[in-house]
């Protein structure tokens, strides 16, 4: 696109881009040492031009604002050139390069990425209750009822509820039987009730009803932890 950048044979998800080394002279034209760095503060930006603003960017933008922790800041930017997997985001200053965020979800997604896993079941309760609080605004109280369903899922999983959060699923599900998000939701609670094949069940429907989650990081993790699981289950049967 004319004006952004090229990423040639990038991700559908992300790619790291590695920032040039800038070799700073000094007056006699020797090269100092560099010291090491100290932990840089985490900046995030997201693009906010014509193509992803469509795709949704400005939300993306709204969401991940509000569940920032202190030391990641969040700004808007200009083309980042990968217009086809937008809305696209950057962080600074690794500069990596992530696509597809144009859900509060996915949004919470990123940033879980970027910080401790001590904050990250926080942070996605934290983006399903903004975007809850938004449904409600517009008078969207459907939405929002299902958002807070989710919210009262990943609560109650976090806190080893997994019966609870079996429950609250159901009730998203009931309210949209084809919300691919909640069928990520009864999958991780049947989980945790070592229900696999339920849980397989769950994310298989998840998928064919957003094949895009496939290329999701989370998706992959959660697949990863029920083939361990089922193999676990597997070989204690087997030895027993």
């Amino acid at each position: 696109m004319k004006g952004g950048v090229s990423f040639p044979n990038a991700s559908p998800i992300s790619q790291l881009l590695p920032l040039p080394n800038c070799h700073l002279s000094n007056s006699t034209g020797c090269t100092p040492k560099r010291r090491p760095p100290l932990r840089a503060e985490l900046e995030l930006r997201v693009c906010v031009n014509r193509t992803c603003r469509r795709q949704g960017s400005l939300q993306t933008l709204e969401t991940l604002s509000g569940i920032a922790p202190p030391d990641v800041t969040v700004k808007s930017c200009g083309c980042l050139g990968r217009c086809g997997a937008g809305p696209n985001l950057v962080s600074l200053p690794a500069a990596v390069i992530v696509g597809h965020c144009g859900t509060a979800a996915r949004a919470a997604e990123v940033m879980m990425s970027f910080v401790a896993g001590d904050a990250q079941g926080s942070l996605a309760a934290l983006a399903l209750r903004k975007r809850a609080e938004d449904e409600l605004e517009k008078d969207n109280f459907s939405e929002a009822e299902l958002l807070l369903s989710q919210v009262r899922s990943s609560t109650r999983l976090a806190m080893g509820n997994s019966a609870g959060a079996l429950e609250d699923a159901k009730e998203a599900l009931t309210l949209a039987p084809k919300y691919s998000e909640a069928y990520i939701c009864q999958g991780d609670a049947f989980l945790g009730l070592d229900r696999f094949d339920d849980a397989e069940k769950s994310y298989s429907m998840s998928l064919e009803l957003d094949p895009s989650i496939r290329r999701s990081k989370s998706f992959r993790a959660r697949i990863s932890k029920l083939q361990e699981k089922l193999s676990a289950a597997s070989t204690l049967r087997y030895s027993i």
